[in-house]
This record gives structure tokens, sequence and C-alpha cells, in this order.
């Protein structure tokens, strides 16, 4: 057994006192009420506020320190451009971030990064339920296609986020959160609220989704409020890359009562997806298209016969379904006091299945399937104090992973035959506790300042045995057994000041990250993967303007510039290759950093143009032996662009992408890069004015919406690999339209 150890520095005494101090001045907020007959209109306002987020009663809105290294997106942002891409497209115009496809459109297989760190280093959460896989530690939307359909809103937050449950945040976290019975029935037009959804497109990419609310009752009432909600969704493409055929299904249920104190949600939600393989990439030619190769080109599944004819496999493709069932209880105390508790499971299984062939001759030899099943559960703890003063939160939470990874084959090439050839199986559990609090050291008039502190305790134990399926063959298993015990402190502080618009952020945090499965399967060096360490600082300074008066119309403004440096000890670098199952293979690196600036903007310039726009300049290096050399996946320039233009019911965005060169490897090979690209992009959507007409009632909402992608068709590629010796890319579509309607009553 191996236990992570840490000295103690004088810092973390620091961070210490700063929380003790947080306590003291909620203490003496507590008592300050307390002894005051009266409280100021100022205070009386302040109060209203947080009281309205008390009546979230399931603390949906945690303690978070607010910088300009966050963005929030709600449920109509999300949507308006919605036709069947998975999130990480939908979340393109993130600063700092990068989605990427392996079918060229975004619909199957879709990946991102935030500042050059892939997302199985980004914790996700939905509604403070860990979504990422406790062992691969990565979210595949895929498995949970038009998710954005069910979420009320999202929160980005860039670096080290604050404490949450689940895997440390070592580039960004992502934290979702369903529409729930919280809402108030007054914010809706009736008792029972209906949409429909569809669109199709090139390629044959189709999206269909339907989903219903009822709202019975009064929460105002003793007797309380429900809510009965349900969304299914169903996205079907062929994608760009040939064969690259996705079906994909997906659900949400939601069934919630409160009255004025107490809340109970049951929310279901999952999904099912076939996906036939596109994520073998091709080479520089045939991506390029250079000589008039095949872009669209798919060597997956490709075999011959005797006759020297090629064929392709028909089930070369990956199916799994994943199912979440989430229990949500709160309950308000008073008007300062909420807790909260949650329950949840995920049951997930699933296999791919593919043609071996002879490398040389291309011959069929064999049928694999690899696949595995995994159970997660666990519990969740949150109570929250609000104050005019201060607020704080403590929570704590313990989750369990069971894990099989498995391999059958059937050696007559028929695809009815299989036999077991190995198992492998993992047992994680993971617990953590933690104290957060905001003390607002100044809130007079237009001026504020606010102290920030957050201290976590995680235990993660870790164990897996069996076969070890990165090396393991049919006539030779190879044994692996690791048991690891890890402890991590974390603590976080900030200071922010506000005034007249002005905001000016100061924030330190430090984050630890077990290895996952596949860095001890894959692992070929003489020593373990080890934990990694990360020390996050970030400055940030923003200007939001209430308008300037230019030709009778008041232009509202934004601008904001965030520096951040992270620095890394063990950092575990993506080396550009994949395992035998698709996973990232990674590597310990002692010393590396990343380091840059993000720049945002946004201005109204008239009541029907908008720009807003955001820029990224970064730095990210790793130390080989005394040489500095650039981290693979991480180009030095991102930036996006808006122009926005709304009149009379129509709504049109042209939206601009622009990533700079990057390396696959970690040895700055230029023969191993992906080129700098540019890609624009142009949604439109009309809401017909029906209800503008005289004498007509309960005609729905309807909306018509045009997307056109890669809107010059720029020839372009977002993602590749290599092993050393071989690189590969994955190319994305030219030109591509979709178009549809939305109808809500």
């Amino acid at each position: 057994m191996k236990t992570s150890n840490y000295r103690i520095s004088p810092s973390w005494l620091i961070f210490a006192g700063v929380l003790v101090l947080l306590f003291s001045a909620q203490i003496c907020a507590q008592n300050s009420v307390q002894n005051d007959a009266q409280v100021s209109n100022q205070d009386t306002a302040v109060l209203t506020i947080l009281m309205r987020q008390l009546d979230e009663v399931v603390v949906s809105a945690p303690v978070t320190q607010t910088t300009v290294s966050k963005q929030e997106m709600t449920h109509e942002q999300l949507n308006r451009d919605n036709t069947g891409q998975n999130l990480p497209y939908l979340l393109s115009v993130t600063p700092s971030l990068v989605a990427t496809s392996d079918d060229g459109l975004g619909v199957g297989y879709t990946y991102f990064h935030i500042r050059g760190t892939d997302q199985t280093r980004i914790n996700m959460t939905i509604n403070e339920v860990p979504l990422n896989d406790a062992e691969s530690q990565a979210v595949f939307w895929v498995n949970l296609t038009d998710m954005a359909s069910g979420v009320s809103g999202l929160q980005v937050q860039r670096g080290v986020g604050t404490s949450a449950n689940g895997g440390s945040s070592f580039g960004a976290s992502v934290n979702l959160r369903t529409l729930d019975a919280t809402v108030p029935q007054s914010e809706h037009p009736g008792p029972v609220r209906a949409e429909l959804d569809f669109n199709g497109g090139m390629y044959n990419t189709f999206r269909e989704m339907v989903k219903a609310d009822v709202y019975l009752g009064d929460r105002s009432q003793k007797q309380g409020a429900w809510h009965i909600g349900g969304r299914f969704s169903k996205v079907n493409s062929d994608g760009y890359i040939e064969r690259a055929k996705s079906n994909l299904l997906s659900y949400q249920g939601e069934v919630g009562w409160q009255n004025m104190k107490t809340a109970v949600t049951l929310t279901a939600f999952g999904g099912k997806e076939k996906t036939y393989m596109a994520w073998y990439g091709v080479d520089y030619n045939t991506a390029w298209g250079i000589d008039g190769a095949n872009r669209r080109y798919n060597p997956a599944g490709e075999y011959y016969d005797k006759d020297g004819n090629v064929h392709y496999y028909d089930n070369q493709t990956d199916n799994y379904q994943q199912h979440h069932v989430h229990l949500h209880v709160g309950h308000r105390f008073n008007q300062n006091w909420t807790l909260s508790a949650t329950g949840h499971y995920t049951y997930g299984t699933g296999y791919y299945e593919m043609m071996m062939t002879d490398w040389e001759t291309y011959m069929a030899q064999n049928i694999t399937q690899k696949g595995l099943r995994n159970h997660f559960y666990g519990g969740i703890l949150t109570s929250k104090y609000v104050h005019e003063q201060a607020d704080v939160q403590f929570g704590l939470a313990l989750n369990q992973y069971r894990g099989l990874q498995y391999g059958n084959i059937d050696t007559t090439s028929v695809g009815n035959a299989f036999i077991p050839y190995y198992e492998g199986f993992g047992l994680k559990t993971d617990g953590n506790v933690y104290a957060k609090a905001n003390w607002r050291v100044l809130h007079r008039g237009r001026e504020k300042l606010t102290l920030y502190g957050d201290l976590q305790y995680r235990l993660v134990d870790y164990k897996i045995w069996g076969d070890n399926e990165e090396t393991s063959a049919l006539n030779a298993t190879e044994k692996i057994d690791k048991h690891n015990t890890w402890h991590f402190f974390n603590p976080k502080a900030g200071l922010t000041y506000d005034n007249a618009g002005h905001r000016l952020s100061a924030t330190f945090a430090m984050a630890h990250r077990e290895p996952t499965r596949n860095n001890f399967v894959a692992n070929t060096a003489a020593t373990d993967p080890t934990p990694e360490r990360l020390l996050d600082y970030e400055l940030g300074y923003s200007y939001s303007s209430a308008g300037v008066l230019r030709s009778g119309y008041t232009m509202p403004w934004t601008i904001g510039l965030n520096l951040y440096f992270m620095d890394y000890d063990n950092q575990l670098i993506t080396t550009g290759d994949v395992s035998s199952v698709g996973y990232l293979i990674t590597t310990n690196v002692k010393d590396s950093y990343r380091t840059g600036a993000e720049l945002q903007f946004g201005v109204e310039w008239t009541r029907w143009f908008a720009w807003k726009g955001n820029l990224t300049w970064s730095r990210n290096r790793w130390k080989d032996n005394q040489q500095w050399r650039t981290i693979s996946f991480s180009p030095d320039w991102t930036a996006g662009n808006t122009f926005s233009f709304h009149a009379a019911g129509f709504n049109a965005d042209l939206q601009t992408l622009v990533v700079s060169s990057q390396y696959l490897g970690n040895t700055e090979d230029v023969n191993a890069m992906l080129k700098a690209y540019t890609v624009t992009n142009l949604m439109m959507t009309y809401a017909l004015p029906f209800q503008k007409l005289n004498n007509v009632r309960n005609i729905p909402d309807i909306t018509l919406k045009c997307q056109i992608n890669n809107l010059f068709n720029t020839n372009y590629v977002n993602n590749g690999g290599t092993d050393g010796t071989y690189v590969w890319y994955f190319p994305q579509a030219g030109i591509n339209v979709h178009a549809g309607f939305t109808v809500r009553w």
C-alpha cells in the first residue's frame, strides 16, 4: 500500500487562519443582528437577495468566489443554437476552450480542452453529483446526448474551482443544473408546459426532442406544490467521416414536491448509444485531401478477403448505456440556515466490437469485444448559512465505484462464438469534507470588499486487480494488483473588490489529483504513476459600464482580463498516443507550468446589434532535463468572436473561432502538429409573430432556426495523435447546414 505524504508549509497555516477569521466574522454578524433593533435599508436589500437564494431549498447555488475566470450559461443560451451537437460544441465560445470530434460534425464522440487540459482533468458535476467516471475520470457526452435540453444552466470555472464533489479540477470545472421543482410556478405561463424540437441537416443528421412539465399546487401554501417533468431526445447522424454513424437516445424524468421550507426531488436521466468507430484517424495526405485523397476515409473495420477484395466489418461499433438516479432532499430551518442531502446511483454497461486483422495482409483474423460494467453510488450532505455580512457552507460526501473490465474473442471471425479472455476489477472509495466562506468585509453603496476561504480534505482509496486489459492476449494474460490510498489537502483563498462597476480579484488554490486506471495498466515505466499537485495563482480585473449615451441609446459594455499561473508538480501530461481501449496515455513530469492571459469583452452597440469576444494567450511548458518543451494539445492562442443581430423576432449570431497551431506530442516535432485554423458558424432563429395577431388565442410559440457550420468551407483538422512514429489526424466537415423548428405550449 502506498500513501502520499505532504509537509505542512507556513502558507497552509495562513489559510487556516483566514478560515478562522471568516467564521469569527460570521459569528459577529449574527450577534450584530441580535443586538440591533432595526436593519438599514441597504442591509434589508441585501438580505432580500440572499433570501431569494435561500428559496432554492436544494442549495443549487453554492458559495463560490466571484472572479472573471467564471462563466454562466442559461438554458436559453445553450439551446438557441442546439441542433444535435454534443455539449462541448455548445460551449465552444467559452474562453480558452477547444472542442474536437471524431466524426467531423460534433455529434458522435466529442471532447474538449480548457487551457490545454483535457476533460479527464476537468471536474464535472450535475446538481453537485460527480459526472466524471471514477476510473477513467472522463465524461463521454455521447452517452448523454442532447443534455443541454435538460439543464437549467451551467457554470464553467477555469483553473482550480471552488471545492466540489468528485475528482479535482486540474484545468477547470463544469457544473450543470437540471430543471427542477424549485422553479416558482409564477414564472411559468400556466400549469402545463410542453416543447417539441425537430431539426435535420446534411449527412443525414436529425434531432428530435420532446419534453413536458406539469406544475400542481402552490408552494406558498402549507400543502406545497408538485412538479412532474420529462424529456426524450433522439439524435442520428451518418457523420462526416465515412460510416461514422451515431444512433443516440437520451431521457430525463423528474418528480418534485416543495413548500416554503422543504423540497424533495427525484431525478432520473441517462442514455444509450451505438456509434460506428471513427477514432483511428487518417494520415496527413488524407486529412488534407492532398492529390485528391478522400478526406472522409475511415480505416476502421477494413479487411480483405482471400481474393484481395476490400470489405468493412459492419459491426465495428461502440455500444454503451448509462443510467443515473438522484434523490435530493432540502430543508430551510430559518432565514439563515439550509440543509440538503443527496443520494445517487449510476449504472453503466457496454462494449465495443471490432474486426482484428493481420497488419501485413489485412486478412481477417478474429473479432474481439472489450467492455465494462460499473456501479457508482454515494451520498452528499451540505449545510449553508447565509447572512448580509457573511455566508458559510459545509459539505461532505462519500462515494464508491465498483467496475469490471472484460474482453471476449471470436477466433472464427463470424461474430457469434465469443469466449472470455480477460477480466479486471476496480474498487474506488472517494470521500471529502470541506468548509468554505465569503466574508463581506465592506458592503456600502457601490463599494464592496469580499474575502473568500476554502479548505477541503479528500481521501481516495483505490484498488485494481485481475487481468490487465491493456496487455492481455488470448493465450497470455498479464495480472495486475495495485492498492493505493491517498490523502489530499486542498486550501483555497481569494479577495474580490468591487467599486462602481470595477472588479478586481485575486485567488490562490491548491489541488491534488490521483492517477487513473489507465495510468496503471498502460504504464511502461519502472515505477508506478504518482499523484499530481497544482498551485494555481489568478489575478483578474473587469469593468461593466451601465452605458454611455450614443445617438439616443445607452450603450452598455464590459471588459475583463484574467492572468493565471498554474504551477504543477508531477503533472500527468498526454503523450499524444492512446491505449488499446482508446484512452489518452499520460506520463508524469516533475516540473511543468501553464500560464497565460484571458481577455473578454462585450458591447451592445445598438438595440439590435451586439459584439462580444475573447482572446487567450498561453504558454505551456514541461522540463525535459534542463530544456523546457511545449506540452501537447496546448495552442498558444485561442480566440472567439460573436456578432449578434436581433430585431422583430429575428436573431442571428455570426461566430468565429480561432485556434493556433499545437503539437500532438511532447517533443516539439514539427511533423506531428495540428495547423492553426479559423472556423465561422452562422446561427439564425425567427419567432413567428402569431401572438400579435388579433383574436388569436392558445397559439403556441413557434421558432424557426437554421445553422450553417463552417460557413466559408474551411479545410481544417482539430484533433490527432502520435505514437512517436506514426501521426494521425481527424479531418472536420466543410460547410454543413441544419434547419428545424421549436414549438412551445
